[in-house]
Order: structure tokens, then C-alpha cells, then sequence
């Protein structure tokens, strides 16, 4: 009777296995993804995540500001108008290239680093456009 109880004991309930681990506690890849070592690290740099949140930041200062010259409106109105311009897009499998949102925040007329090293032709990705649309109907 001891050996039935320590065997239970010694096992691991199956409710304490992670989702991204399939049976044999190896990483189910095709469900969840390659994962990187670096993305699980802290940043290098101080400036790291200050740097990645530059954008962010930036359009605060310049609602802040906005606001501060022509009152509680202009930036309501802007933001109104950028979630507006966000919403339009092409189809899941389709790339968008926003150019409208890209109008609006005045970087249109910019070469940035995106637009030289993001060629959505030259992506790796590339999914199922049948899949793709169940998933943002929720049909899946």
C-alpha cells in the first residue's frame, strides 16, 4: 500500500506542467515559438530602455505641450484622429504601411531605420490567410 501513495508522491501532477512544454517537458516550438535568451536578460544599458520607449515618450511631451498652448482639444482631437487612422488597415495577411498614420505624425517625409531594414517583401512571415482571418474574427 506504501508503494501506491510514494509513487503518487514522486509524480508530477499534470496541472503543474507549463503550457509551453508538451509531454516529455520539451518546448512544443510550432505552439509557441523559438525562444531567445536575450529577450529573458535585462537590458545591457540604462539608456536601453529609455531608448526603446523614445517614441512614447516623446508624444507625450509633444501632448503635453499642445495642451499646455491650445488647451485640453487639440490633443483629444489628435488622439481621436490617430486611433481613427489606426483602425483602417489591409487584411491580417497583408502588410499595411500606415501611411496615413505616418501623415499624421509628420514622419513621412523621414527615412528612418524601419523603412530601409523592414521590407515587409523580404519577410520571414508569412501565415495561412484563412487561418489568420478566423483568428482576428474569433472564430478560432
Amino acid at each position: 500500500m506504501n508503494t501506491k501513495s510514494s509513487q503518487l508522491k514522486d509524480s508530477i501532477p499534470i496541472g503543474e506542467l507549463s503550457t509551453q512544454y508538451g509531454g516529455y517537458g520539451v518546448q512544443d516550438t510550432l505552439r509557441t515559438g523559438f525562444t531567445s535568451v536575450q529577450s529573458e536578460l535585462l537590458p545591457s544599458h540604462p539608456l536601453e530602455l529609455s531608448e526603446r520607449n523614445y517614441q512614447i515618450n516623446q508624444e507625450k511631451v509633444d501632448f503635453s505641450t499642445l495642451r499646455n498652448i491650445q488647451g485640453l482639444h487639440a490633443p483629444l482631437k489628435l488622439q481621436m484622429e490617430f486611433k481613427a487612422v489606426r483602425q483602417v488597415q489591409r487584411l491580417p495577411f497583408l502588410q499595411s504601411s500606415n501611411i496615413a498614420l505616418d501623415s499624421l505624425k509628420g514622419n513621412d517625409e523621414c527615412i528612418g531605420f524601419e523603412d530601409i531594414l523592414n521590407d515587409p517583401t523580404q519577410s520571414e512571415v508569412m501565415g495561412d490567410p484563412h487561418m489568420m482571418m478566423e483568428y482576428k474574427l474569433g472564430l478560432l
